[in-house]
């Protein structure tokens, strides 16, 4: 059995196309008569397409005794063929495929998403041994190990930083793009990268241990835990078989007439039932592609339609994901804003830091005009910057800086810097000649279509949830803006998945929306997970089972109300479907229709599904 399950996917789709191609244009020839030939043109579609149909049902009978409707199909187009209808058994035969390869080809590809997690674990360490460093691989390092981490490489195992400065970018573990400071007693994860200064750790949690390998369990078990929905011909198929067998034989029993009971299994066939819902997903699919979606998983827009709550990450999903200048200001009347604002740009002019390129981006976009270069520039790791330029000594960083310089702040300039702080504000003081002048204050903005967005999504009788890494005052701030009620911020991607796993636990199925590393297991988790196809990292765009290619957030309203659509055209075509073939029973049952004519009354169902999936092409509420 195992060898012609593999003989019947040689080829795969490729084969599938060509061999209904040629059936088609077999059975133009056998209805038309169009050629003579020694036997019926149809055969070619009853072999072609008929026989993979017999042997899938043969195999799924035999290995598990699972019935579906290929096991219907398979009793027509033998009853078909044992009575000399050639034509409607190889019409049926060609209809079933049609719907299967329809079907396979809303299937999703082969995900990469935790090999993208792999490649992110850190191969070697750089151990420390007396006065000598070793580099070792990565899997070799034992708890109490004392490591060095360079600039720009990334921490091999979960550790406390011993020696030395530095500012971490952490966006694997929280999914913030600004990184964080680090000093001596501070606690540093694998998978996060050193972005400056170099400083030694001590080894706490390694191997699978580490945060990194624990993530990439996370989502392992999430994407082993999540459900496939069947399709709706096979859940029912028991029943049909049940009931066609059961007609058929008594109708043969009382007329006496075998024509009427293989009339009977043919309209049975449930065609239309295949194809209510492919052709409704394929159509629902191009009209998502026009507004910037990317649907990876055939079913994803069907288990869409039942989502009731929706979980937003914040950075990079309903912000932009880059930090802006927000506040400005001075603390002496002689200095001016502009002023403040052109002496920060400058001393950061040369800086590598994310905030410090920041201010230079902004101060470009909005002053049209470059930085004034700096005479002497230093790179304070963990701390800000130091440089002479406009004949002055500038320094720029945070509080502790300051406090290393002998800078005095007082309390209501630091109460200032604090009412920002609070709203999610990150702080670049500013020192002129070693006198505190003011500060810029830097924060991640709200991307504009994001509250009419939010405000659709809750008209859909959607729930939403702001889930982010970000600390809670930052958190609370955006949600505020968009007026979404529930917040849980500084989340590991552990606690999302915590979430989302309670969620399902109580019946409620959710959305994931991100774009970060860290909501990969969340997005796997979560019944639909949808990644920022553009700004979004690999690992979240192939957890995910849809992508939105250019980011346009106010579009997702639209998804929701489709799939929900989807779902009444799908509910229509398979009415429509059963109440055609249970009048075309009845009349094969008195003996009105005959098997050809009967697998056309009942095919006029597929061809109605098929418009009606159409329409969903160009719906728009």
């Amino acid at each position: 059995m195992i060898e012609l399950e593999k003989l019947l996917k040689l080829g795969g789709t490729k084969r599938d196309i060509i061999f209904l191609a040629v059936s088609a244009i077999a059975l133009v020839i056998s209805i038309l008569d169009l050629v003579p030939l020694p036997v019926d043109a149809a055969w070619v579609a009853i072999i072609l397409c008929g026989i993979p149909i017999i042997f899938e049902a043969m195999i799924g009978l035999v290995t598990s005794f699972d019935i579906k409707a290929d096991v219907l199909v398979s009793i027509a187009l033998i009853a078909s063929v044992m009575i000399g209808e050639d034509f409607a058994a190889g019409e049926v035969a060609f209809i079933m495929q049609l719907g299967a390869l329809l079907e396979n080809l809303t299937v999703s590809k082969a995900r990469a998403g935790i090999d993208k997690l792999i490649h992110l674990t850190p191969q070697t360490a750089r151990r420390i041994i007396g006065e000598t460093q070793q580099i070792i691989p990565a899997k070799d390092v034992k708890v109490g190990n004392l490591l060095r981490v360079l600039p720009g490489e990334t921490i091999p195992v979960d550790g406390i930083i011993t020696v030395g400065q530095t500012s971490i970018n952490q966006a694997v573990m929280t999914g913030e793009s600004l990184p964080v400071d680090k000093a001596a007693g501070d606690e540093v994860s694998s998978g996060t990268v050193n972005q400056f200064g170099s400083f030694d750790m001590k080894a706490v949690k390694v191997g699978e241990d580490s945060s990194i390998q624990r993530m990439v369990r996370l989502v392992q078990s999430a994407d082993a835990g999540k459900a496939k929905i069947v399709g709706v011909a096979d859940r029912w198929a028991t029943w049909i078989v049940f009931f066609a067998l059961s007609s058929a034989a008594l109708t043969w029993l009382i007329s006496g007439e075998m024509i009427r009971a293989v009339t009977i299994l043919v309209v049975f066939c449930p065609c239309a039932l295949v194809l209510a819902t492919p052709t409704a997903i394929m159509a629902s699919i191009g009209n998502a592609t026009k507004y910037g979606f990317l649907v990876k998983e055939g079913d994803a827009l069907e288990r869409l339609s039942k989502v009731n709550t929706i979980t937003f990450d914040k950075t990079g999903t309903v912000t932009y994901g880059s930090p802006k200048v927000t506040a400005i200001y001075s603390f002496l009347p002689e200095i001016s804003l502009d002023e403040i604002y052109a002496y920060t740009a400058s001393a950061e002019a040369r800086s590598e830091h994310p905030l410090g390129k920041a201010v230079v981006r902004c101060y470009r976009s909005e002053k049209k005009s470059e930085p004034k270069t700096t005479e002497k520039f230093q790179m304070l790791p963990g701390r800000g910057v130091r440089a002479e330029t406009y004949n002055k000594e500038i320094v720029a960083g945070n509080l502790e800086l300051m406090s290393d310089l002998n800078i005095i702040i007082d309390k209501q300039q630091i109460a200032k810097a604090t009412d920002h702080i609070e709203i999610g504000c990150t702080i670049i003081y500013l020192a002129i000649d070693r006198k505190m002048a003011g500060f810029l204050a830097l924060a991640d903005t709200l991307r504009k279509e994001a509250p009419e967005m939010i405000e659709q999504v809750m008209k859909a009788g959607v729930k939403t949830v702001l889930l982010t890494g970000d600390h809670e005052s930052a958190a609370k701030h955006i949600a505020s803006q968009l007026h979404i009620q529930e917040v849980y911020a500084n989340c590991l991607p552990e606690d999302k998945l915590k979430f989302i796993d309670n969620c399902q636990r109580q019946n409620e199925p959710v959305c994931m929306i991100g774009d970060g590393i860290n909501d990969a297991p969340a997005l796997k988790k979560s019944f639909v997970g949808i990644a920022m196809g553009g700004i979004g990292s690999d690992a979240a765009v192939n957890a995910a089972d849809i992508a939105l290619v250019n980011d346009d957030i106010k579009e997702i309203p639209h998804l929701l109300n489709l799939s929900k659509k989807m779902m009444v055209t799908i509910h229509y075509n398979l009415t429509f479907s059963m109440i055609l073939n249970f009048f075309a029973i009845i009349l094969a049952m008195t003996g009105i229709l005959n098997p050809v004519v009967g697998a056309l009354v009942h095919n006029a169902g597929s061809v109605f599904v098929i418009i009606n999936s159409a329409l969903l092409l160009k719906w728009r509420k």
